[in-house]
């Protein structure tokens, strides 16, 4: 039988090939394979191109630049790696390969599934759910940081804050941030922080490392302490292509410890002018209200006469009249004196005792007359004075108040002169004669 006469299908190389792909890509997802990398090369386009083999066999593996400019190593021939890949044929030479998504060193591989096991774990308990996350507050006026106190990340932290927001408290809480001890020392600095709770949210942060450094951050027990802990936490750890199980956890993950602190903290530059402009509208209104109150001030003490004046010209007036009917008296006298010289003088010329007599009956009379128009002067001085007096007492404020009256004022303390100046449900003094009533108002009528 001839090859036309087949009823196997002819398929062209590329046609074959690309079936070939797809089946392998069908069937097969990203795996991570170990072994021993070589054939390490690196062209000017950015791409990695390497081998991976073991004492049997070797595999053709590609790591394109937009994946391995995140990778931490060096790869070199010779490591032990691990890699997560995607096997597929390259389909222009019709070689099987891996194209590669992450690079690991062999140690880095096991802490990888150690910290996908973990996340899963707490993932499904809902550690991470986006409804626990707590909102952080705009305006913070202490932070607590947790980090160690030699290392770069709270200097960074200090510096950025204080140039965003320089009266922002920080307290920090020093731990270690790598090691066997650094784990249990996080949860006690965040033990501290939710006792005290005096701090307003919360900076967990250390700079860059390997996966080994930074792997007391990936600890059960400090991602269960960060959601125990009643303060937002932010975590600013490593760099931006870090991430940690205690960022799954954080309320905030910042890209560095400078972004953390950036986070927490307003910025003084967006805000002080704000603040300016509030400032001087905030002052502005309260020179318009003094200046009002002023004007209100003068206008109520024009109209307004002390009584300590009314008492004053009532003096004046008492003192007058008491000047006045002294001196009448005086004249009086001097003339009853006159009269009495007159009347010597002629009974000095008329000495016949029928006259003196008569004359002595008329000195009488006239003494008597004299003394009664002095007493009726006296009467009449002391009623105009008693008048006085009493017109000086109905002008007593006290006085007034001991007839009944009493004096209304608000609750700032001033005379209240009408019922249009005081609200329904209001609270009012009343000053009585003796004592003083708190009232409220009930109603009014104009």
């Amino acid at each position: 039988m001839t090859m036309s006469n087949s009823p196997i299908p002819i398929l062209t190389v590329s046609a074959l090939n690309g079936a070939v792909r797809e089946i392998i890509e069908g069937n097969f997802p990203l795996l991570r394979v170990a072994g021993e990398l070589s054939n390490f090369s690196s062209p000017g386009s950015g791409h990695w191109y390497f081998s991976l083999k073991d004492a049997r066999a070797q595999v053709r593996c590609a790591m394109f630049r937009q994946r391995n400019t995140y990778t931490r190593i060096q790869p070199h021939n010779g490591m032990q790696v691990q890699v997560l890949a995607q096997p597929t044929l390259y389909e222009g030479r019709g070689e099987f390969q891996l194209i590669v998504e992450q690079l690991l060193d062999a140690g880095e591989g096991d802490l990888q599934a150690r910290f996908a096991a973990l996340k899963d774990k707490l993932a499904a308990e809902g550690l991470f759910a986006p409804e626990l996350k707590r909102p952080l507050p705009r305006w913070p006026q202490r932070v607590a940081v947790v980090t160690s106190a030699s290392g770069a990340a709270l200097h960074d932290i200090r510096v950025t804050l204080a140039r965003r927001w320089p009266m922002l408290a920080v307290m920090v809480y020093p731990v270690l941030v790598q090691g066997d001890q650094a784990a249990a020392q996080i949860c006690t600095a965040l033990g501290r922080i939710a006792s005290r709770r005096r701090e307003d949210v919360v900076i967990l942060a250390r700079g860059g490392g390997s996966a080994e450094d930074l792997w007391c951050f990936n600890e059960e027990n400090v991602a269960r302490a960060i959601r125990a802990c009643p303060v937002p936490v932010v975590t600013g750890i490593g760099h931006e292509i870090d991430f940690t199980i205690a960022d799954f956890a954080g309320d905030l993950r910042a890209a560095t410890p400078t972004a953390a602190a950036a986070a927490v903290s307003p910025d003084r530059a967006e805000w002080l002018p704000q603040m300016q402009a509030q400032r001087r509208q905030l002052e502005q209104s309260m020179q318009r209200t003094l200046r009002d109150a002023a004007q209100r001030l003068d206008y109520l003490r024009l109209r307004l006469r002390h009584p300590g004046e009314r008492v004053q010209d009532a003096e004046r007036r008492l003192c007058m009249a008491h000047e006045a009917l002294r001196q009448a008296m005086w004249r009086r006298q001097a003339e009853c004196g006159g009269q009495l010289l007159v009347l010597q003088a002629r009974r000095l010329r008329q000495d016949p005792r029928q006259r003196l007599q008569s004359l002595n009956e008329m000195l009488k009379t006239r003494r008597t007359a004299l003394i009664l128009a002095i007493d009726k002067r006296l009467a009449s001085a002391e009623a105009q004075q008693q008048r006085l007096v009493a017109a000086l007492h109905l002008l007593d404020p006290l006085a007034v108040l001991q007839r009944g009256f009493a004096v209304l004022r608000d609750g700032s303390g001033k005379v209240i002169f009408g019922s249009e100046s005081v609200a329904v449900h209001a609270q009012i003094s009343a000053t009585l004669a003796r004592g003083t009533l708190v009232c409220e108002v009930v109603d009014k009528s104009d």
